[in-house]
């Protein structure tokens, strides 16, 4: 079994693709389905694309932080990965969407955080942490896609 924490959720949105990237595509709004979240930060101008740069800033109880970041891929509608780092962690952020019949998609969410340094301390509590975490990020991001 892998020491790097990982996580994946499923599960059906009352909404096409469309909806659900609206949303994913629009870094302003991840604060409002993303717990931890305070802000992202679009580096550059348009929009999403594979390689632009942007800086994630997260509270964590009472720690705050910053992340770097870039999109790691991007199929418009389908499939988004982002990707952040700092001293004490990698993650990646993937959505996957694929359409259903009378607009509706299934979702999942795959999160992976590759601890390093210090970092690697926090592992078993990440392991533990990540299935919550992944869905309450799940049902938020769910519900402001089916407009509720």
């Amino acid at each position: 079994m892998s020491n790097v924490p990982q996580y994946s959720q499923s599960m059906e949105v009352e909404a096409p693709p469309e909806a659900i990237f609206a949303i994913l595509d629009d870094v302003t709004r991840t604060p409002e389905w993303l717990k931890r979240c305070t802000k992202i930060e679009a580096l550059s101008d348009g929009p999403i694309a594979v390689g632009q740069k942007m800086k994630y800033h997260y509270k964590d109880g009472s720690r705050t932080g910053v992340m770097d970041g870039e999109v790691a891929q991007h199929e418009p509608n389908r499939h988004l990965e982002n990707r952040f780092t700092d001293r004490m962690m990698a993650v990646s952020v993937d959505f996957r969407a694929e359409p259903l019949d009378a607009g509706r998609s299934r979702l999942t969410h795959t999160i992976t955080i590759d601890t390093k340094g210090i970092g690697k301390a926090f592992t078993p509590m990440i392991k533990r942490q990540l299935p919550d975490q992944t869905m309450g990020a799940m049902t938020s991001l769910k519900a402001l896609a089916e407009g509720r």
